[in-house]
């Protein structure tokens, strides 16, 4: 095993690419832009064929999270030249030792066929297995995974007549039955009802009209009452559904989100004995233009609508959240955006930029995750260029709000760099979509990343538990089990006093051609793993985590010139400033 973050991170300041402009995506040609197939002149099918011998799998630690590659050999080793993305995850109710992951996998990365790929974790994601490709030889693509209540695992593939297959493990995914057919389309996606009501177990799948099974189109919607072994026939679901997620609400009603920026709903397709009837029950606006096809993914989506449902028994019990990344007025080219509906659906609150970068040219934060906790709790990652500010190099980010998204925790570099435009597989993408399920304790996340040199699949622990209660520390604020006097949203007793040495130890601006001005501000003298917040007099700010020699970097992009004093303070209640000159 080996700690990549020292070579990745050199490596990958070499590169530089010019800046990308977004594209914005006309409503009438969503169905053109997308669509999985093989395509001419690649073969049907060309066997695994590596080039070079397995190395080590990829393991990281980026501040507190573990990362491990999923998709690896037999004996747990890296394979060259291979590509995997687009993963899905699934994690066990009764057992979170219990993970399976899946992708898209290409043997090669001179052909775009791929197959459908998938690990397993009985050790809670700190080992995998990868006992190779259901279907061998058949195209596959569009992973997406979930589990039941009973924890038995689903996984929806689709083939490329654009029908898809359902395949079932009752063993933490060691075994899989043979596949079922399932209707489908072009980007699939499903949700499982987990509720106690009468829908306990249905399966709900919907996709792309425009490219349906064996050709049928305007009919998107299927459901199962057997488990997954049937499918009803499909009918069409209002509001031009594509590209969206599924949530099933605490009373078994069943939410189906949308790029067109609408929100499609049943509250009986719960029932077996009753046909499903769907309605647009309200749409929202999440501060700008969605847009693919451009910038980190210029070959894919460049993240999707997703949605959720607090199943909790607190006040935001029901309460209803979209994300997804959108073009927002102004230079900035990407955002991640949430709005929230209180109501079903019908009316939804204005929306909340979740990254906390400034707003600056080139700044691209991509394929924004979200789910949420039993607890209510949001989770919510994101690929975010901010220090690189080069539209191919991204970090992966995470936060997190305690208050049904209206305020968000400061973001945690969870991810090391990495570059999105390595180990295309004779496709301009890292796929469309990274996947997550949150817990008590965090989240679970399955991304894909090149930190190899090539498109791999990793899985990441988000645990946040300074106090190891095995609960996260936002909803121990959140029940009252842990205060926070000093609102820096870390319980008081994980901070403890100050070393009495915090300082900027330099604050330098370098001005670089046509005036674009970059600032670094140095932070020494703190704890290991204690937080830190530098804002700039002209309004700029940047938090994080100091690593173990308690020392951080502050980076930040278009600094007005002139004179100005960067103000840093600790989560310990150390403070410290330092003047600095842009000229």
């Amino acid at each position: 095993m080996c700690v990549l973050i020292p070579l990745v991170v050199s490596a990958l300041t070499l590169l530089s690419a010019p800046p990308a402009q977004a594209q914005l995506v006309d409503e009438d040609d969503l169905a053109r832009i997308h669509r999985e197939e093989p395509e001419p002149p690649d073969p049907a099918f060309q066997p695994a064929t590596p080039l070079l011998p397995p190395t080590p799998p990829s393991v990281l630690l980026s501040g507190p999270f573990l990362t491990v590659q999923a998709n690896v050999d037999e004996n747990g080793r890296n394979i060259p030249g291979d590509a995997a993305n687009e993963p899905s995850i699934a994690v066990n109710p009764l057992n979170s030792d219990q993970i399976v992951i899946g992708w898209r996998q290409f043997d090669t990365i001179q052909s775009n066929f791929r197959q459908a790929g998938r690990a397993y974790s009985h050790d809670g994601g700190l080992s995998w297995t990868f006992p190779g490709v259901f279907t061998p030889g058949v195209f596959r693509s569009d992973p997406v995974l979930d589990f039941d209540a009973d924890g038995l695992f689903y996984y929806y593939s689709l083939q490329n007549n654009f029908c898809c297959d359902f395949f079932i493990s009752d063993d933490g995914g060691v075994n899989w039955s043979d596949p079922f057919p399932a209707r489908g389309g072009d980007k699939q996606w499903f949700g499982i009802d987990r509720t106690s009501g009468i829908g306990r177990g249905n399966i709900y799948a919907s996709w792309t009209s425009s490219f349906g099974c064996n050709g049928a189109r305007l009919l998107n919607f299927t459901r199962s009452t057997d488990g997954g072994r049937t499918f009803s026939n499909p009918i069409t679901l209002p509001g031009q559904m594509q590209w969206g997620t599924y949530a099933i609400g605490p009373d078994g009603e069943v939410y189906v989100s949308s790029v067109s920026f609408n929100v499609s709903k049943s509250t009986n397709a719960q029932d077996p004995n009753q046909a499903p009837v769907f309605n647009v029950v309200g749409s929202f606006t999440l501060g700008g233009q969605f847009v693919s096809g451009t910038g980190p993914n210029p070959g894919g989506l460049v993240g999707q609508m997703w949605i959720d449902v607090d199943e909790s028994d607190g006040p935001t019990r029901g309460h209803l959240y979209v994300l997804a990344p959108v073009d927002p007025p102004g230079i900035d080219p990407l955002d991640i955006m949430i709005a929230r509906s209180r109501n079903g659906g019908v009316t939804w609150d204005a929306p909340v930029r979740v990254n906390d970068d400034p707003p600056v040219a080139n700044a691209w934060n991509w394929f924004g995750t979200m789910s949420v906790a039993p607890s209510g709790r949001i989770d919510a990652v994101w690929n975010d260029t901010r220090t690189s500010l080069n539209t191919r190099i991204s970090e992966t980010f995470y936060s997190w709000s305690s208050d049904g998204g209206q305020t968000w925790s400061p973001s945690v570099m969870a991810g090391p760099a990495f570059d999105s435009y390595a180990g295309w597989p004779r496709q301009n993408k890292l796929g469309d979509y990274y996947d997550m399920e949150s817990d008590e304790l965090g989240a679970h996340l399955a991304y894909a990343a090149t930190y190899n040199a090539e498109q791999d699949v990793y899985y990441m622990r988000i645990a946040v538990d300074c106090n190891d209660n095995r609960l996260h520390d936002g909803d121990d604020i959140a029940s009252g089990r842990s205060l926070d006097t000093n609102g820096n949203r870390v319980p008081d007793e994980c901070e403890g006093e100050c070393k009495g040495t915090e300082a900027i130890g330099t604050a330098a601006c370098k001005v670089k051609r046509g005036g674009a001005t970059r600032l670094i501000a140095k932070l020494v003298g703190g704890l290991d793993g204690d937080t830190f917040n530098v804002e700039l007099s002209s309004g700029e700010r940047q938090n994080g985590t100091l690593n173990r020699k308690g020392k951080a970097k502050a980076k930040f992009a278009d600094v007005p010139l002139g004179p100005g004093t960067a103000a840093a303070s600790w989560g310990c209640g150390a403070e410290a400033r330092r003047d600095y000159d842009c000229d």
